[in-house]
């Protein structure tokens, strides 16, 4: 089994910055992708971006933040992040990570950021 905890979130400025941070924890070899999603109030899931863990190939990236997200990795750490730039309002929600492994998909509990004034 595989944990998923987030951390990060908060309140900030539109305009403003805020990274945020996804340790794994338990069976971690056997994790092979990791990724963010954010649900708005009142809207769908939906797929921020996701990064594979074994270092050969491309993360993917949604059309929620795109351009001002950058995902990223501590393999050593294993923690994946997410630093996401130029916030507006819309981008308010709750931010959830998760581990892809042959298993199955683990969700973490998520994290809220508001961005307001």
């Amino acid at each position: 089994q595989v944990h998923v905890v987030e951390s990060g979130g908060g309140l900030v400025q539109p305009g403003g910055s805020l990274r945020l941070s996804c340790v794994a924890s338990g069976a971690i070899s056997s994790i092979y992708a990791m990724g963010w999603y954010r649900r708005a109030p009142g809207k769908q899931r939906d797929m921020v971006a996701t990064i594979p863990l074994n270092g050969r190939s491309l993360p993917n990236y949604g059309d929620a933040l795109k351009g001002r997200v950058t995902i990223s990795r501590d393999s050593a750490a294993n923690t994946v992040y997410l630093q996401m730039n130029n916030l507006a309002p819309e981008d308010t929600a709750v931010y959830t990570c998760n581990a892809f492994t042959s298993q199955g998909t683990y969700w973490g509990q998520g994290t809220q950021v508001t961005v307001s004034s």
